[in-house]
């Protein structure tokens, strides 16, 4: 038995929660992943999976499998690099978590990275909050703001540019802004990530003043607010990745352009290892790169 190939398959059939999915991505038919799975079990004389007509499951011995296989896979990759043979071959699962804007952006450039690496796969997982890197088996997480836990690598690869924006129906019905106290007065549209939805970080220049707002909307998911903004519900915070196309176009407006919201720092985190397989720094590669291609992420550049 391919010791390696087994624990590989096992782990898509655990993530992915189904043979076929597994067979797929692994250009296997979905008999030989079972015989893959079934020499396993047979190895370590249990039951990994429970398999039923809905789906399949883990079993207590193969969630207990799950994180020691990971590690397996990360050294036999770390080999692989260190000796040479895959130093200019990266394939492999990547499974990497980003802010919904972010996620939208990279999308639009993933197939480049996928055509050039043919035996990479990617997980793109949008997610408005952090994560818990280990147990949700992340390789790679963006975050922005400094992240809190000191025990993961930090990489900065750039800054948010985001814009304070209404839509032209709402501008002309309501009292206008000259100063951002004057938003207190308006509807909130608010982006609710990782619990701070209740407050505004704009720039002066000399400071940054935080907001305190009563949001007429909460949402916990960006596109959400940038759909209601759109239709005319109020004043909302974006990312220009979906805000600037609507603002280039008519659609919404820059407001207060001269206190921009806060620009905070973009950081990629990754667990604590000493050697990143070659698959992983592929994917932070491409994403350091996709990142720093736009200067409303690489520099200080603005819309109007």
């Amino acid at each position: 038995m391919d010791m390696i190939s087994a624990l590989q398959t096992f782990l898509r059939v655990a993530e992915t929660g189904s043979f076929s999915v597994a067979a797929s991505e692994r250009h296997l038919t979905q008999p030989a992943v079972s015989r893959k799975i079934t020499a396993l079990e047979q190895h370590f004389d249990t039951r990994l999976l429970h398999r039923t007509t809905s789906g399949v499951a883990l079993t207590v011995e193969g969630e207990r499998l799950v994180p020691l296989a990971l590690r397996i896979i990360d050294l036999f990759d770390e080999l692989g690099d260190s000796v040479g043979t895959a130093s200019t071959h990266a394939s492999g699962h990547v499974r990497i978590s980003v802010p919904t804007p972010l996620g939208l952006y990279l999308s639009e450039r993933i197939g480049d990275l996928l055509g050039s690496h043919p035996d990479l796969s990617l997980d793109l997982i949008f997610n408005e909050g952090t994560s818990d890197l280990i147990s949700e088996r992340l390789d790679l997480e963006v975050r922005l703001g400094t992240p809190a836990d000191s025990s993961l690598i930090c990489r900065r690869i750039g800054w948010t540019t985001a814009f304070l924006v209404a839509s032209p129906s709402y501008v002309a019905h309501r009292s206008p802004l000259q100063k951002l106290s004057d938003i207190h007065g308006h509807d909130c549209i608010s982006y609710g990530r990782v619990g701070d939805g209740y407050v505004w970080h704009f720039s002066t220049g000399a400071e940054d003043v935080c907001m305190n707002i009563a949001p007429k909307m909460l949402a916990n998911n960006a596109l959400g607010v940038h759909r209601a903004a759109v239709a005319g519900a109020g004043l909302a915070v974006l990312s220009h990745i979906i805000a600037a196309p609507d603002i280039t176009a008519g659609r919404l407006v820059n407001l207060l352009p001269a206190y921009p919201p806060t620009r905070f720092p973009i950081y990629v985190v990754y667990p604590s290892r000493r050697n990143i397989p070659l698959r992983v720094r592929t994917v932070l590669d491409f994403l350091t790169a996709a990142v720093r291609e736009d200067p409303l992420m690489n520099g200080v550049s603005t819309v109007d």
